[in-house]
């Protein structure tokens, strides 16, 4: 394992055992804690290993945990599937994805005719790194028009955490980016040797304080499924059901689909918006 992944392996374990009271996985208190969560010797009790190994482990030490003993840990830690895939992602010697150029993702003619052809849908398409690669114009109209944001500024991460266009259109702001920076974080870990992901935390870390505080609840999610409502300037509520489509190939395209929520008034609003 690089140094890289046991760093990231140990922040994120450190976090989820922060997350958790004694009483979620059967243990008595204990009486007065420096600080929140289960102790350390509590997490390799419920999963069954030494204490001094586990701390190994949270510490980045350069040792190889077996596939067994990572998902005793998950199951101490409460983890969902998602997050046990990140953590054996993380712990694995091998199979992480390699660190590779960013070549300009390219949206295939079939897909922009799917595109195209959720007209009343909102539709962004990212990248693995969240960037935008291509939208419709129902998107433009409830979001911005994206081709007037700087190239290296088209990021989906960037946009909710800089622009206050998308914070005053969010009804729930943290919900939202909630399930984004969740996604984002499972790319982090698929490509964890990609230094770009640093470079990006780093940056956004500096330009805006509140980032930090979601990157480091160590979320991660597969896809943002949520209902949503927003508070479009001109249309007013808008109620949207988000779902995430991945398509196949090298280029790791995601479909994000605002579908206008059943029984609104939604895509009326959206109709009114395009003419």
């Amino acid at each position: 394992m690089d140094q890289a992944r046991r760093v990231a392996l140990a922040e994120f374990l450190k976090a989820h055992r922060a997350k958790l009271q004694p009483a979620t996985v059967g243990l008595p208190a204990g009486g007065r804690r420096r600080a929140p969560g289960l102790r350390r010797e509590e997490v390799a009790q419920v999963a069954g290993v030494s204490t001094t190994w586990y701390t190994w482990l949270e510490q980045g030490r350069d040792i190889t945990p077996s596939p067994q003993v990572l998902d005793r840990i998950a199951s101490a830690l409460r983890l969902t599937q998602d997050e046990r895939r990140y953590l054996l992602m993380l712990a694995a010697s091998e199979g992480a994805e390699p660190a590779r150029a960013a070549d300009p993702p390219v949206l295939g003619p079939a897909a922009g005719r799917i595109l195209a052809s959720l007209q009343y849908c909102p539709t962004i398409v990212s990248d693995r790194r969240c960037g935008v690669v291509a939208w419709n114009p129902a998107a433009a109209a409830v979001f911005l028009d994206f081709g007037l944001v700087a190239v290296e500024d088209r990021n989906l991460i960037w946009l909710l955490f800089t622009r206050k266009e998308f914070k005053a259109l969010a009804a729930n702001w943290a919900g939202l980016v909630t399930g984004f920076v969740a996604l984002f974080r499972s790319y982090y870990g698929r490509y964890i040797g990609d230094p770009w992901y640093g470079r990006f935390v780093e940056r956004l870390s500096r330009e805006n304080p509140e980032f930090p505080r979601f990157w480091n609840h160590q979320d991660v999610r597969s896809a943002p499924d949520v209902s949503i409502e927003f508070r479009h300037a001109r249309a007013g509520k808008m109620l949207f059901d988000l779902t995430s489509l991945q398509t196949q190939g090298g280029n790791d395209l995601r479909f994000s689909v605002y579908t206008p929520s059943a029984g609104s008034d939604t895509e009326a609003k959206l109709r009114h918006l395009l003419r």
